[in-house]
Protein backbone atom coordinates (compact mmCIF):
# COMPACT_ATOMS: atom_id res chain seq x y z
CA UNK A 1 0.00 0.00 0.00
CA UNK A 2 1.54 3.38 -0.84
CA UNK A 3 2.70 5.31 2.23
CA UNK A 4 3.89 8.55 2.64
CA UNK A 5 5.00 9.98 6.08
CA UNK A 6 3.48 6.68 7.62
CA UNK A 7 0.08 7.39 5.73
CA UNK A 8 -2.08 5.97 3.40
CA UNK A 9 -2.14 7.65 -0.10
CA UNK A 10 -4.18 6.65 -3.35
CA UNK A 11 -2.40 5.07 -6.34
CA UNK A 12 -3.56 7.97 -8.31
CA UNK A 13 -1.85 6.50 -11.75
CA UNK A 14 -3.86 3.14 -11.12
CA UNK A 15 -6.46 2.74 -13.68
CA UNK A 16 -9.97 0.79 -12.47
CA UNK A 17 -9.47 -3.04 -11.63
CA UNK A 18 -11.21 -4.40 -14.43
CA UNK A 19 -14.69 -6.20 -13.97
CA UNK A 20 -13.61 -10.26 -13.67
CA UNK A 21 -16.25 -11.61 -16.31
CA UNK A 22 -16.75 -14.74 -17.87
CA UNK A 23 -16.67 -14.45 -21.74
CA UNK A 24 -19.84 -13.14 -22.97
CA UNK A 25 -20.68 -15.85 -25.94
CA UNK A 26 -20.01 -18.61 -23.82
CA UNK A 27 -22.28 -17.07 -20.55
CA UNK A 28 -24.85 -16.28 -22.88
CA UNK A 29 -25.63 -19.99 -23.12
CA UNK A 30 -26.12 -21.03 -19.66
CA UNK A 31 -27.25 -19.22 -16.18
CA UNK A 32 -23.16 -19.51 -14.91
CA UNK A 33 -22.89 -15.70 -12.90
CA UNK A 34 -21.59 -13.35 -15.27
CA UNK A 35 -18.59 -12.09 -12.81
CA UNK A 36 -16.57 -14.04 -11.33
CA UNK A 37 -15.45 -11.60 -8.63
CA UNK A 38 -12.84 -9.67 -7.56
CA UNK A 39 -9.40 -12.01 -6.79
CA UNK A 40 -7.72 -11.50 -3.73
CA UNK A 41 -4.98 -9.09 -4.94
CA UNK A 42 -7.92 -7.56 -7.77
CA UNK A 43 -9.45 -6.08 -4.48
CA UNK A 44 -6.12 -4.92 -2.52
CA UNK A 45 -5.15 -3.11 -6.18
CA UNK A 46 -8.72 -1.24 -6.65
CA UNK A 47 -8.72 -0.59 -2.49
CA UNK A 48 -5.29 1.06 -2.85
CA UNK A 49 -7.17 3.51 -5.68
CA UNK A 50 -9.09 4.95 -2.99
CA UNK A 51 -8.63 9.06 -1.89
CA UNK A 52 -9.69 8.53 1.51
CA UNK A 53 -11.64 11.42 1.49
CA UNK A 54 -11.74 13.65 4.49
CA UNK A 55 -15.64 14.53 3.17
CA UNK A 56 -16.41 10.95 1.80
CA UNK A 57 -19.08 11.64 -0.67
CA UNK A 58 -19.50 7.98 -1.49
CA UNK A 59 -20.97 7.50 1.86
CA UNK A 60 -23.63 10.19 1.06
CA UNK A 61 -24.57 8.26 -1.79
CA UNK A 62 -25.21 5.11 0.15
CA UNK A 63 -28.76 4.82 1.28
CA UNK A 64 -27.59 2.53 4.50
CA UNK A 65 -24.95 5.01 5.08
CA UNK A 66 -22.15 2.02 4.91
CA UNK A 67 -18.87 3.69 6.00
CA UNK A 68 -17.44 2.97 2.45
CA UNK A 69 -13.87 4.34 2.99
CA UNK A 70 -13.23 2.58 6.39
CA UNK A 71 -13.91 -0.95 4.98
CA UNK A 72 -11.66 -0.36 1.43
CA UNK A 73 -9.05 0.46 4.15
CA UNK A 74 -9.21 -2.91 5.72
CA UNK A 75 -9.30 -4.20 2.20
CA UNK A 76 -5.80 -2.47 1.64
CA UNK A 77 -4.65 -3.91 4.64
CA UNK A 78 -5.56 -7.19 3.68
CA UNK A 79 -7.97 -7.33 6.78
CA UNK A 80 -11.27 -9.05 5.23
CA UNK A 81 -12.75 -9.65 8.65
CA UNK A 82 -12.66 -6.40 9.88
CA UNK A 83 -13.48 -4.70 6.36
CA UNK A 84 -16.41 -7.15 6.80
CA UNK A 85 -17.49 -6.49 9.95
CA UNK A 86 -17.62 -2.48 9.13
CA UNK A 87 -19.86 -3.20 6.59
CA UNK A 88 -22.24 -5.42 8.93
CA UNK A 89 -22.67 -2.72 11.45
CA UNK A 90 -24.51 -1.14 8.40
CA UNK A 91 -25.77 -4.04 5.62
CA UNK A 92 -26.41 -7.49 6.26
CA UNK A 93 -26.67 -8.34 2.70
CA UNK A 94 -22.80 -7.13 1.29
CA UNK A 95 -22.85 -9.99 -0.70
CA UNK A 96 -26.41 -9.21 -2.88
CA UNK A 97 -25.73 -5.62 -2.67
CA UNK A 98 -22.28 -5.27 -4.19
CA UNK A 99 -24.16 -7.61 -7.15
CA UNK A 100 -27.08 -5.60 -7.88
CA UNK A 101 -26.83 -2.18 -6.28
CA UNK A 102 -27.15 0.71 -8.95
CA UNK A 103 -23.56 1.80 -7.81
CA UNK A 104 -23.32 4.28 -10.63
CA UNK A 105 -25.91 6.19 -9.46
CA UNK A 106 -25.50 6.10 -5.65
CA UNK A 107 -21.61 5.33 -3.90
CA UNK A 108 -19.52 4.83 -6.92
CA UNK A 109 -21.98 8.30 -8.65
CA UNK A 110 -20.78 9.97 -5.60
CA UNK A 111 -16.90 9.30 -5.56
CA UNK A 112 -14.54 12.04 -5.52
CA UNK A 113 -11.72 9.98 -7.67
CA UNK A 114 -14.94 10.13 -10.14
CA UNK A 115 -14.60 13.06 -11.06
CA UNK A 116 -11.53 13.08 -12.93
CA UNK A 117 -11.18 9.62 -13.48
CA UNK A 118 -13.15 6.56 -12.78
CA UNK A 119 -14.39 6.18 -9.67
CA UNK A 120 -13.15 3.10 -7.45
CA UNK A 121 -15.28 0.11 -8.44
CA UNK A 122 -17.18 -0.32 -4.68
CA UNK A 123 -19.75 -2.53 -5.59
CA UNK A 124 -17.19 -4.86 -6.49
CA UNK A 125 -15.04 -4.46 -2.94
CA UNK A 126 -18.31 -4.76 -0.98
CA UNK A 127 -18.96 -7.92 -2.83
CA UNK A 128 -15.48 -9.31 -2.25
CA UNK A 129 -16.15 -9.05 1.31
CA UNK A 130 -19.38 -10.43 1.58
CA UNK A 131 -18.64 -13.22 -0.62
CA UNK A 132 -16.23 -14.23 3.01
CA UNK A 133 -19.05 -14.44 5.31
CA UNK A 134 -16.66 -16.81 7.64
CA UNK A 135 -14.23 -14.09 8.30
CA UNK A 136 -16.95 -12.03 9.95
CA UNK A 137 -17.74 -11.69 13.70
CA UNK A 138 -21.05 -12.87 15.45
CA UNK A 139 -23.16 -9.95 15.13
CA UNK A 140 -23.36 -8.60 18.72
CA UNK A 141 -27.04 -8.88 19.98
CA UNK A 142 -29.02 -7.14 22.86
CA UNK A 143 -30.89 -9.40 25.79
CA UNK A 144 -34.63 -10.32 24.27
CA UNK A 145 -37.14 -7.64 24.78
CA UNK A 146 -39.71 -10.58 25.39
CA UNK A 147 -41.93 -8.33 22.69
CA UNK A 148 -42.90 -9.62 19.14
CA UNK A 149 -42.33 -8.31 15.53
CA UNK A 150 -44.24 -9.62 12.51
CA UNK A 151 -42.69 -9.05 9.12
CA UNK A 152 -44.79 -9.61 6.23
CA UNK A 153 -42.22 -10.04 2.92
CA UNK A 154 -38.81 -11.16 3.00
CA UNK A 155 -37.36 -9.17 0.30
CA UNK A 156 -34.66 -7.21 1.40
CA UNK A 157 -37.05 -4.62 2.75
CA UNK A 158 -37.95 -7.19 5.32
CA UNK A 159 -35.09 -9.13 5.99
CA UNK A 160 -33.47 -6.09 6.38
CA UNK A 161 -36.01 -4.85 9.50
CA UNK A 162 -36.22 -8.50 10.53
CA UNK A 163 -32.39 -8.13 10.92
CA UNK A 164 -32.29 -5.03 13.04
CA UNK A 165 -34.68 -5.97 15.06
CA UNK A 166 -33.57 -9.55 16.08
CA UNK A 167 -30.40 -7.56 16.73
CA UNK A 168 -32.04 -5.33 19.08
CA UNK A 169 -33.89 -8.47 20.95
CA UNK A 170 -37.18 -8.89 19.24
CA UNK A 171 -38.78 -11.86 18.53
CA UNK A 172 -39.57 -11.79 15.12
CA UNK A 173 -41.11 -14.19 12.53
CA UNK A 174 -41.21 -13.21 8.73
CA UNK A 175 -44.22 -14.13 7.11
CA UNK A 176 -43.76 -15.11 2.94
CA UNK A 177 -46.08 -15.71 0.28
CA UNK A 178 -43.04 -18.09 -1.24
CA UNK A 179 -41.89 -21.60 -0.58
CA UNK A 180 -38.68 -19.88 0.31
CA UNK A 181 -36.85 -16.74 1.31
CA UNK A 182 -35.65 -13.83 -0.03
CA UNK A 183 -38.78 -11.89 -2.31
CA UNK A 184 -37.72 -10.27 -5.16
CA UNK A 185 -34.12 -11.32 -4.61
CA UNK A 186 -35.16 -15.05 -6.09
CA UNK A 187 -38.36 -14.82 -8.02
CA UNK A 188 -37.13 -11.63 -9.66
CA UNK A 189 -33.51 -11.42 -10.44
CA UNK A 190 -31.67 -14.21 -12.60
CA UNK A 191 -28.99 -16.52 -11.42
CA UNK A 192 -26.67 -14.84 -13.64
CA UNK A 193 -26.45 -12.05 -11.81
CA UNK A 194 -27.62 -12.81 -8.37
CA UNK A 195 -27.15 -16.98 -7.86
CA UNK A 196 -29.92 -18.45 -5.08
CA UNK A 197 -26.90 -19.64 -3.13
CA UNK A 198 -26.19 -16.29 -1.74
CA UNK A 199 -29.57 -15.44 -1.20
CA UNK A 200 -30.14 -18.35 0.98
CA UNK A 201 -26.48 -17.85 2.55
CA UNK A 202 -28.32 -14.41 3.51
CA UNK A 203 -31.45 -15.72 5.51
CA UNK A 204 -29.42 -18.99 7.10
CA UNK A 205 -27.90 -15.98 8.13
CA UNK A 206 -31.09 -14.59 10.05
CA UNK A 207 -31.90 -17.81 11.07
CA UNK A 208 -28.38 -18.15 13.21
CA UNK A 209 -29.67 -14.69 15.01
CA UNK A 210 -33.10 -16.29 15.71
CA UNK A 211 -35.23 -15.17 12.88
CA UNK A 212 -38.03 -17.43 12.61
CA UNK A 213 -39.83 -17.66 8.81
CA UNK A 214 -43.26 -19.26 8.00
CA UNK A 215 -42.69 -19.78 4.70
CA UNK A 216 -46.41 -20.89 2.39
CA UNK A 217 -47.79 -17.73 4.48
CA UNK A 218 -50.38 -15.22 2.43
CA UNK A 219 -51.01 -12.63 4.90
CA UNK A 220 -54.19 -11.43 4.13
CA UNK A 221 -55.45 -14.61 3.57
CA UNK A 222 -53.95 -16.67 6.46
CA UNK A 223 -54.50 -13.70 9.15
CA UNK A 224 -54.99 -9.71 8.76
CA UNK A 225 -53.47 -7.54 11.00
CA UNK A 226 -56.37 -7.14 13.30
CA UNK A 227 -55.64 -11.28 14.04
CA UNK A 228 -51.88 -10.60 14.20
CA UNK A 229 -51.85 -8.16 16.91
CA UNK A 230 -54.74 -9.80 18.71
CA UNK A 231 -54.96 -13.79 19.07
CA UNK A 232 -51.55 -14.19 17.50
CA UNK A 233 -50.03 -11.85 20.39
CA UNK A 234 -47.66 -9.60 18.03
CA UNK A 235 -46.86 -6.68 19.65
CA UNK A 236 -46.20 -4.71 16.38
CA UNK A 237 -46.00 -5.30 12.41
CA UNK A 238 -43.65 -4.42 9.33
CA UNK A 239 -45.61 -4.80 6.11
CA UNK A 240 -42.67 -5.32 3.26
CA UNK A 241 -45.13 -7.40 0.51
CA UNK A 242 -43.77 -5.23 -2.59
CA UNK A 243 -45.12 -4.32 -5.35
CA UNK A 244 -45.38 -7.02 -7.99
CA UNK A 245 -48.96 -6.43 -9.90
CA UNK A 246 -48.23 -6.01 -13.70
CA UNK A 247 -48.62 -3.01 -15.26
CA UNK A 248 -50.64 -3.47 -18.70
CA UNK A 249 -49.88 -2.32 -21.98
CA UNK A 250 -53.72 -1.86 -22.64
CA UNK A 251 -53.16 -3.10 -26.35
CA UNK A 252 -54.83 -5.18 -28.59
CA UNK A 253 -53.71 -9.32 -28.17
CA UNK A 254 -51.90 -8.91 -24.70
CA UNK A 255 -53.84 -11.89 -23.94
CA UNK A 256 -52.63 -14.02 -26.37
CA UNK A 257 -50.53 -17.33 -25.62
CA UNK A 258 -46.68 -16.59 -25.06
CA UNK A 259 -47.51 -13.24 -24.02
CA UNK A 260 -45.87 -12.71 -20.76
CA UNK A 261 -45.62 -10.19 -18.05
CA UNK A 262 -41.69 -9.67 -17.22
CA UNK A 263 -42.77 -11.02 -13.20
CA UNK A 264 -44.39 -14.22 -14.53
CA UNK A 265 -41.56 -14.99 -17.06
CA UNK A 266 -38.94 -14.75 -14.67
CA UNK A 267 -40.67 -16.57 -11.78
CA UNK A 268 -41.27 -19.33 -13.92
CA UNK A 269 -37.66 -19.51 -14.51
CA UNK A 270 -35.88 -18.10 -11.66
CA UNK A 271 -37.98 -19.71 -8.99
CA UNK A 272 -39.47 -22.71 -10.34
CA UNK A 273 -37.01 -23.66 -12.90
CA UNK A 274 -38.66 -23.48 -15.98
CA UNK A 275 -35.16 -23.66 -17.61
CA UNK A 276 -34.91 -27.48 -16.84
CA UNK A 277 -38.26 -28.44 -17.84
CA UNK A 278 -39.13 -31.21 -17.97
CA UNK A 279 -37.34 -32.01 -15.22
CA UNK A 280 -39.00 -29.39 -13.19
CA UNK A 281 -42.59 -29.63 -13.86
CA UNK A 282 -43.06 -25.90 -14.90
CA UNK A 283 -43.07 -24.64 -18.53
CA UNK A 284 -42.80 -21.71 -20.50
CA UNK A 285 -42.48 -21.12 -24.13
CA UNK A 286 -38.66 -21.19 -25.25
CA UNK A 287 -39.04 -18.83 -27.97
CA UNK A 288 -36.32 -18.22 -31.05
CA UNK A 289 -37.71 -14.85 -31.89
CA UNK A 290 -37.94 -12.82 -28.61
CA UNK A 291 -39.18 -9.45 -27.76
CA UNK A 292 -39.07 -7.45 -24.65
CA UNK A 293 -40.42 -3.99 -23.86
CA UNK A 294 -39.26 -2.05 -21.37
CA UNK A 295 -35.68 -0.30 -20.24
CA UNK A 296 -35.17 -0.88 -16.83
CA UNK A 297 -33.42 -3.44 -15.16
CA UNK A 298 -36.16 -6.11 -15.49
CA UNK A 299 -36.71 -5.88 -18.66
CA UNK A 300 -32.48 -6.45 -19.13
CA UNK A 301 -33.14 -9.81 -17.17
CA UNK A 302 -35.70 -10.85 -18.86
CA UNK A 303 -34.05 -10.78 -22.45
CA UNK A 304 -30.87 -11.84 -21.32
CA UNK A 305 -33.13 -15.49 -19.70
CA UNK A 306 -34.70 -15.22 -23.16
CA UNK A 307 -31.16 -15.45 -24.78
CA UNK A 308 -29.99 -18.06 -22.44
CA UNK A 309 -33.04 -20.11 -23.35
CA UNK A 310 -32.59 -20.61 -26.80
CA UNK A 311 -33.68 -17.43 -28.71
CA UNK A 312 -32.05 -16.78 -31.51
CA UNK A 313 -33.01 -12.85 -31.91
CA UNK A 314 -33.89 -11.58 -28.51
CA UNK A 315 -34.52 -7.95 -28.30
CA UNK A 316 -35.38 -4.81 -26.03
CA UNK A 317 -37.76 -3.06 -27.63
CA UNK A 318 -38.01 0.84 -25.57
CA UNK A 319 -39.72 4.01 -26.94
CA UNK A 320 -36.58 6.15 -26.13
CA UNK A 321 -33.44 6.33 -26.68
CA UNK A 322 -30.41 3.97 -24.98
CA UNK A 323 -29.19 7.15 -23.11
CA UNK A 324 -33.00 7.28 -21.37
CA UNK A 325 -32.96 3.70 -20.29
CA UNK A 326 -32.87 3.27 -16.68
CA UNK A 327 -31.14 0.01 -16.64
CA UNK A 328 -27.91 -0.27 -15.10
CA UNK A 329 -25.23 0.94 -17.65
CA UNK A 330 -23.49 -2.42 -16.83
CA UNK A 331 -26.34 -4.72 -17.29
CA UNK A 332 -27.21 -2.88 -21.18
CA UNK A 333 -23.52 -3.48 -21.62
CA UNK A 334 -23.53 -7.47 -20.68
CA UNK A 335 -26.91 -7.69 -22.56
CA UNK A 336 -25.22 -6.04 -25.86
CA UNK A 337 -22.12 -8.05 -25.33
CA UNK A 338 -24.38 -11.47 -24.97
CA UNK A 339 -26.13 -10.32 -28.54
CA UNK A 340 -29.20 -8.94 -27.56
CA UNK A 341 -30.52 -6.34 -29.98
CA UNK A 342 -31.76 -2.99 -27.94
CA UNK A 343 -34.35 -1.18 -30.58
CA UNK A 344 -34.76 2.18 -29.74
CA UNK A 345 -37.86 4.73 -30.24
CA UNK A 346 -40.35 2.15 -30.74
CA UNK A 347 -44.08 1.68 -28.71
CA UNK A 348 -46.36 -1.09 -29.11
CA UNK A 349 -49.53 -1.30 -31.28
CA UNK A 350 -51.20 -4.86 -31.52
CA UNK A 351 -49.71 -8.15 -30.50
CA UNK A 352 -50.64 -10.39 -33.29
CA UNK A 353 -52.34 -13.67 -34.29
CA UNK A 354 -50.72 -16.65 -35.77
CA UNK A 355 -52.64 -19.36 -37.74
CA UNK A 356 -52.08 -21.47 -34.41
CA UNK A 357 -53.75 -18.88 -31.82
CA UNK A 358 -50.28 -18.17 -30.66
CA UNK A 359 -48.60 -14.53 -30.84
CA UNK A 360 -46.67 -14.50 -34.23
CA UNK A 361 -45.77 -10.80 -34.27
CA UNK A 362 -46.16 -7.17 -32.76
CA UNK A 363 -47.03 -4.03 -34.95
CA UNK A 364 -45.07 -1.30 -33.26
CA UNK A 365 -45.03 2.85 -33.53
CA UNK A 366 -41.94 4.21 -34.20
CA UNK A 367 -41.18 7.52 -32.25
CA UNK A 368 -38.70 10.38 -31.71
CA UNK A 369 -38.01 12.49 -28.84
CA UNK A 370 -39.79 15.79 -28.51
CA UNK A 371 -39.64 18.33 -25.45
CA UNK A 372 -39.07 16.90 -21.70
CA UNK A 373 -41.69 15.72 -19.63
CA UNK A 374 -42.04 15.99 -16.14
CA UNK A 375 -39.36 13.66 -16.14
CA UNK A 376 -37.07 16.02 -17.65
CA UNK A 377 -36.49 13.24 -20.33
CA UNK A 378 -37.41 14.51 -23.81
CA UNK A 379 -41.15 12.52 -24.61
CA UNK A 380 -41.27 9.76 -26.84
CA UNK A 381 -43.82 11.29 -29.96
CA UNK A 382 -45.36 8.89 -32.12
CA UNK A 383 -43.93 9.73 -36.25
CA UNK A 384 -47.28 9.54 -38.18
CA UNK A 385 -47.18 6.96 -40.29
CA UNK A 386 -44.19 4.77 -38.97
CA UNK A 387 -45.21 1.60 -38.20
CA UNK A 388 -43.95 -1.65 -38.56
CA UNK A 389 -44.40 -5.64 -37.90
CA UNK A 390 -41.70 -7.45 -35.77
CA UNK A 391 -42.42 -11.41 -35.68
CA UNK A 392 -41.68 -13.01 -32.24
CA UNK A 393 -43.23 -15.85 -31.19
CA UNK A 394 -42.75 -14.77 -27.51
CA UNK A 395 -43.41 -11.00 -26.14
CA UNK A 396 -43.04 -9.69 -23.36
CA UNK A 397 -44.02 -6.64 -21.44
CA UNK A 398 -41.86 -5.12 -18.56
CA UNK A 399 -43.00 -1.43 -18.14
CA UNK A 400 -43.62 -1.69 -14.77
CA UNK A 401 -45.50 -2.85 -11.62
CA UNK A 402 -48.42 -1.85 -9.42
CA UNK A 403 -49.16 -2.26 -5.78
CA UNK A 404 -50.34 -6.19 -4.98
CA UNK A 405 -53.63 -6.09 -3.03
CA UNK A 406 -52.10 -7.47 0.13
CA UNK A 407 -51.60 -4.47 1.63
CA UNK A 408 -55.14 -3.93 1.47
CA UNK A 409 -56.29 -7.64 2.74
CA UNK A 410 -54.25 -7.12 5.76
CA UNK A 411 -56.21 -4.12 6.47
CA UNK A 412 -55.59 -1.52 9.22
CA UNK A 413 -53.62 1.11 7.44
CA UNK A 414 -54.57 3.61 5.33
CA UNK A 415 -53.52 3.55 1.90
CA UNK A 416 -53.26 5.50 -1.23
CA UNK A 417 -55.48 5.77 -4.45
CA UNK A 418 -53.36 3.29 -5.61
CA UNK A 419 -53.04 0.73 -3.38
CA UNK A 420 -49.56 1.61 -1.77
CA UNK A 421 -49.06 2.24 1.90
CA UNK A 422 -48.87 5.50 2.95
CA UNK A 423 -46.27 5.57 5.10
CA UNK A 424 -43.50 7.94 6.88
CA UNK A 425 -39.97 8.34 4.85
CA UNK A 426 -37.89 8.78 7.35
CA UNK A 427 -39.74 5.75 9.71
CA UNK A 428 -41.54 3.87 8.25
CA UNK A 429 -44.93 4.74 10.27
CA UNK A 430 -48.60 4.17 8.96
CA UNK A 431 -51.35 5.54 10.18
CA UNK A 432 -51.89 2.84 12.74
CA UNK A 433 -49.39 3.04 15.68
CA UNK A 434 -48.71 -0.52 15.97
CA UNK A 435 -47.71 -0.92 12.31
CA UNK A 436 -44.47 0.75 10.10
CA UNK A 437 -44.32 -0.50 6.38
CA UNK A 438 -41.28 -0.15 3.26
CA UNK A 439 -40.08 -0.78 0.12
CA UNK A 440 -42.18 -1.22 -3.07
CA UNK A 441 -45.09 -1.46 -1.46
CA UNK A 442 -44.87 2.03 -0.48
CA UNK A 443 -42.24 4.06 -2.75
CA UNK A 444 -43.71 2.05 -5.69
CA UNK A 445 -40.88 -0.29 -7.71
CA UNK A 446 -37.44 1.26 -6.48
CA UNK A 447 -33.93 -0.58 -5.92
CA UNK A 448 -32.68 -3.33 -3.49
CA UNK A 449 -30.86 -0.60 -1.69
CA UNK A 450 -33.71 1.48 -0.98
CA UNK A 451 -35.64 -1.16 0.35
CA UNK A 452 -33.24 -2.14 2.67
CA UNK A 453 -32.44 1.32 3.75
CA UNK A 454 -36.56 1.81 4.40
CA UNK A 455 -36.32 -1.61 6.33
CA UNK A 456 -33.42 0.00 8.65
CA UNK A 457 -35.04 3.21 9.03
CA UNK A 458 -38.51 1.40 10.25
CA UNK A 459 -36.14 -0.98 12.65
CA UNK A 460 -34.98 1.63 14.79
CA UNK A 461 -37.99 3.75 14.71
CA UNK A 462 -40.05 0.18 15.60
CA UNK A 463 -37.18 -0.24 18.43
CA UNK A 464 -37.10 3.19 19.58
CA UNK A 465 -41.03 3.61 20.11
CA UNK A 466 -41.60 -0.01 21.36
CA UNK A 467 -38.92 -0.07 24.19
CA UNK A 468 -40.44 3.46 24.94
CA UNK A 469 -37.13 5.62 24.00
CA UNK A 470 -38.90 8.54 22.28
Amino acid sequence: MPQVNGRWVADMKAPRTADNEEPAEERARDFRPVDRGFTEEMAVAEAERCMRCKNPKCVQGCPVNINIPAFIEKIAERDFGAGLDIIRESSMLPAICGRVCPQENQCEGKCIRGIKSEPVAIGQLERFLGDRPELASKPEMKPSNGMKVAVIGSGPSGITCAGELARNGFEVTVFEAFFTGGGVLVYGIPEFRLPKAVVKREIDGLKDMGVKFEFNSVMGNLADAEELLGEKGFDAIYVATGAGLPKFLNIPGENLPNVFFANEYLTRVNLMKANKFPEFDTPTKHGKQVIVFGGGNVAMDAVRTAKRLGAERAIIAYRRTEDEMPARKAELHHAKAEGVEVMPLVSPLEFLKGEDGNVCGVRVQKMELGEPDESGRRRPVPIEGAVEEIPCDVAISAIGTNANPFAKKIGGMELNKWGYIIADEETGRTSNPKIWAGGDIVTGAATVILAMGAGKKAAADMTKVLTDQE
